[in-house]
């Protein structure tokens, strides 16, 4: 590879044209053999120099990606790591690219299980239970799911969601006991569900 450009885009970013025919980015953290002094016009790289610059871009690339589908909304890393790897970027390209959103709070699981917990309750009500599960099956930790889940509820009453889904099941007129199964399946406690009931019952 010889190199017929250089431009510096940002501190961090340098756009490189090559004897490849491509004008390509890369941020020069994700270099680990070339030093970015040594990327000038009419340098000559081969080998694992040469391969150490192409890393570097395909990382570049993954990061911007992930960028996009940040911008759009919190993303956690497993759906998202799932998501660059469903465009064709390669694992060690996209989980580079990840560990340094992270590094930046670009990317941060814990803000998303608050953001996915608060966006959720709009139109489901579930209780802990469900809600861990759902969190974890989105790859967050068990730790940062259940701090989550203390914030959650500390601000919203899991009493007020279990009797939301139970007025939600009286309008469709299920029986009792068909009630019971769905507020347990969506995570509710049945000591919880059984005091909503009688609850109901008594007026």
């Amino acid at each position: 590879m010889v190199i017929y450009g250089t431009e510096q885009v940002s501190p961090e970013v340098i756009k490189i044209n090559s004897s490849a025919g491509l004008a390509f980015f890369i941020r020069i953290s994700y270099l680990n053999v070339v030093s970015p002094e040594e990327i000038v016009l009419n340098a000559e790289f081969e080998g694992r120099e040469e391969q150490d610059i192409i890393d570097a871009g395909m990382c570049y690339a993954a990061e911007m990606k992930a960028v996009e589908y940040l911008a759009r909304a919190e993303q956690c890393r497993f759906r998202l790591t799932q998501k660059l790897l469903q465009k064709k970027y390669e694992k060690q390209y996209v989980f580079r690219a990840l560990d340094y959103l992270e590094r930046k709070n670009y990317l941060n699981d814990a803000r998303f299980a608050e953001f996915w917990l608060n966006s959720r309750k709009i139109n489901h009500s579930e209780g802990r239970t469900k809600l861990l599960a759902e969190l974890l099956s989105r790859g967050i930790a068990k730790d940062l799911a259940q701090t989550a889940l203390e914030n959650f509820f500390n601000q919203n009453s899991e009493y007020d969601l279990c009797r939301r889904d139970y007025e939600k099941c009286l309008r469709t007129k299920k029986d009792p006991d068909k009630i019971v199964r769905i507020l347990i399946s969506h995570g509710f406690q049945y000591p919880l569900i059984k005091k909503i009931m009688s609850e109901d019952s008594e007026d």
